[in-house]
């Protein structure tokens, strides 16, 4: 049950944040709209809160993200080279994970082109992806620092204030020198804060753990492999998840119509198909997508979460302008 209520929160708060529409995201990456940055590194920063206090109360444990070594070049080549696929699938997509399955609730044509690229992303990367790099030799480090904090020397909470106030700053600036475009129906800070402190909130009380959502696309990769090769499929509670997401996107929709006015954007077909599937092996290459390496991973202070979309970002915004 609190992977359903926590499912519905976060769809509702994508909804009414106005980050699920493709022009937000497009916008972002050509620079031209900040509202995607604005919404997101609120969310992040509202988790940080959240995260210390459920910590400091011990209440509930949470580790920095481990990276993502894939054996090539780097103990962060998964993340580097993950974030490259989740950018330039954001790119081609106008969608991310999470965003995706509010535009599919929505009704929004590419998110089911997206999504069923998405669909067929889980299926590459879990029968072909995940077992490549799974079979080559990785060193194994002990002690690694896995938080920003412990790469730079200082103590936790020094990070943490360190982060809310570079976020902080980001986000004002951006709110003063920027014009809010026809998508924010609210205030993207106000958005911000319903995910990043009602969704991720919910789930701290509830289940105890951070929101993420591109799991779910590997667990349909896993399902679909565990049918064909007549085997007993295993979890399913990330899908669970996802359709909660769904769920709770078209009921706020409903609720407040106006929430639900898509600004128009032409995403051809096989560009979302294409971004769809990119994304999800990108996030699972990596170990998180927007929401578990951003809003989650970053609130964390992890090193791969901001390794992941700090890459993710600058070549999403490469790809719209150069390579799309």
């Amino acid at each position: 049950m609190a992977t359903i209520l926590t499912g519905l929160a976060f769809g509702a708060s994508l909804v009414a944040s106005g980050v699920y529409q493709p022009s937000v995201i497009l916008g972002q990456l050509n620079l031209t709209n900040w509202h995607m940055i604005q919404a997101f590194l609120t969310a992040t920063a509202t988790s940080g809160i959240l995260v210390t206090i459920a910590q400091s109360t011990g209440y509930a444990t949470f580790k920095p993200r481990s990276y993502s070594p894939l054996g090539l070049f780097s103990r962060l080549d998964g993340n580097i080279l993950g974030g490259i696929l989740l950018g330039h699938g954001l790119a081609l997509a106008g969608a991310c994970p999470g965003t995706v399955l509010s535009q599919v609730a929505l009704g929004i044509k590419s998110g089911y082109y997206a999504l069923a690229g998405a669909a067929a992303g889980g299926v590459v990367y879990t029968g072909f992806v995940k077992p490549f790099f799974a079979a080559r030799k990785k060193d194994v480090v002990k002690g690694e620092k896995l938080g920003v904090h412990e790469v730079l020397g200082v103590s936790r909470t020094a990070g943490w204030l360190g982060l809310e106030a570079v976020l902080v700053g980001v986000v004002a600036a951006s709110a003063i020198l920027t014009s809010l475009g026809p998508e924010a129906k609210i205030h993207p800070v106000l958005g911000g804060l319903l995910i990043g402190g009602v969704t991720q909130g919910i789930s701290i009380l509830t289940r105890k753990s951070l929101v993420g959502i591109s799991t779910g696309f590997e667990e349909v990769g896993e399902w679909f492999w565990a049918v064909v090769r007549g085997e007993t499929a295993g979890s399913y509670s990330s899908i669970v998840f996802s359709a909660a997401i769904m769920a709770g996107s078209w009921a706020m929709a409903y609720t407040v119509p106006s929430l639900g006015q898509v600004v128009g954007v032409e995403v051809a077909p096989v560009n979302a198909a294409l971004g769809g599937a990119l994304m999800v092996i990108g996030s699972r290459v990596a170990g998180g997508c927007t929401s578990g390496h951003g809003v989650s991973g970053m609130s964390l202070l992890s090193v791969s979460s901001a390794v992941t979309i700090g890459v993710a970002v600058a070549w999403g915004a490469v790809a719209v302008k150069f390579l799309i």
